[in-house]
């Protein structure tokens, strides 16, 4: 058994290489390379055919040999996660890719064909999109048209189901690659000529956002660097997802603040099981963590922002908040708030969540 698994792996290995140097083999070059009859290297070819590891790239035609690939030479996916946070009708799809460029490319395509989604998104390789529950009409096809479109969104059981609908690249992409992106729990296709339509099976996670201030002191810490340290720690649980990072300018004017006077918010998808854990670590971590005593956390989840709760933000970004205020807005807003003063920025962090780097950055612009 052992000389079958070594010749196995020295074919498989030759195959590799030939696909690397020429971009395929035919059954005659592992013949020559290796001296076996012919039969019995077109038996392995067949016997990886079938494992999944070898494709076929052209048939034979004519005096022609059939060209081959191995898969295995290439990436098994250039989607490395791909998951979804529901909240009622919302949805948010999140595509954290091996590529920016391939990021950009899909992130301009989808934008271009619309559909079922309302906002793209790219932040380095993370595509994000929001969209609603629903289905839509999507043309695909070549320049000038979209090469894909997400055509519908729809939730069953605990399920997020994405329709796609694409040509090219993209079909590749959907038909031999997304289903190996962790958080995909399965991936059907039908082709249609060029175009190949499909659906994309996701857990229905949950979207949380978790607000941090007044962790450092003037002996040292900065609230960024805690938020960054928290965000690794909790997706450890599992669970529990990472999204995103972001430090938020807050009221330049209040007068008891280190430096800038900055908070952080980090989101992360969880599924409904973990979000008990995922509160109690994350408090555990901040109060130990932290260089000051004034500590603050907010955790709210969700998709949507109530005006009320944006209003806060506006408020706590131009003048003075109390503590009562902070509390009397997460208790309207079932917003879970641990801590000292610093539960007010944190809260006002968690308020601004959503908003563009630009304004979440720039304590002087507008917040819409």
């Amino acid at each position: 058994m052992s000389s079958v698994l070594e010749r196995r792996r020295e074919y498989l290995r030759l195959m590799r290489q030939f696909t690397l140097d020429k971009g395929f083999f035919t059954v005659t070059d592992i013949q020559q390379a290796t001296t076996i009859p012919r039969s019995t290297a077109q038996d392995w070819v067949n016997r990886l055919l079938g494992e999944g590891c070898v494709l076929v790239r052209e048939e034979k035609r004519g005096r022609s040999a059939a060209h081959y690939v191995a898969i295995s030479a290439m990436p098994s996916s250039a989607c490395r996660r791909i998951f979804t946070t529901i909240d009622g009708d919302n949805v948010e799809i999140y595509h954290d890719c091996m590529s920016g460029a391939c990021a950009a490319f899909c992130g301009y395509h989808h934008a271009l064909a619309g559909g079922a989604l309302s906002s793209v998104e790219r932040d380095g390789t993370l595509l994000r999109e929001s969209a609603r529950i629903g289905t839509h009409e999507v043309p695909v096809g070549l320049s000038p048209l979209p090469a894909v479109g997400v055509t519908g969104i729809e939730r069953d059981g605990d399920m997020v189901v994405q329709h796609i609908r694409c040509i090219g690249g993209p079909a590749y992409s959907l038909s031999d690659m997304m289903a190996r992106a962790e958080g995909v729990l399965q991936v059907n296709t039908r082709h249609a000529g060029p175009i190949v339509e499909g659906n994309v099976r996701t857990q229905a996670l949950m979207h949380v956002t978790i607000g941090v201030d007044d962790t450092d002191s003037k002996e040292g810490g900065a609230t960024f660097a805690l938020a960054l340290a928290l965000l690794s720690h909790v997706t450890r649980i599992k669970g529990v997802l990472p999204i995103s990072h972001h430090v938020v300018m807050l009221n330049q004017d209040v007068f008891a603040k280190t430096a800038g006077n900055s908070a952080s918010f980090i989101e992360v998808a969880v599924t409904p099981g973990s979000f008990s854990d995922l509160k109690e670590k994350t408090l555990r971590f901040v109060a130990d963590e932290s260089f000051s005593r004034e500590w603050g956390i907010a955790v709210r989840s969700g998709l949507r922002m109530p005006d009320g709760l944006r209003e806060y933000g506006r408020l706590v970004r131009n003048t003075v908040i109390s503590k009562t205020v902070a509390e009397a807005t997460a208790e309207r807003f079932d917003i879970l708030l641990q801590g000292g003063n610093g539960i007010i920025g944190a809260l006002g962090a968690v308020a601004l969540a959503g908003l563009p780097h630009e304004i979440l950055l720039d304590p002087a612009r507008e917040i819409p």
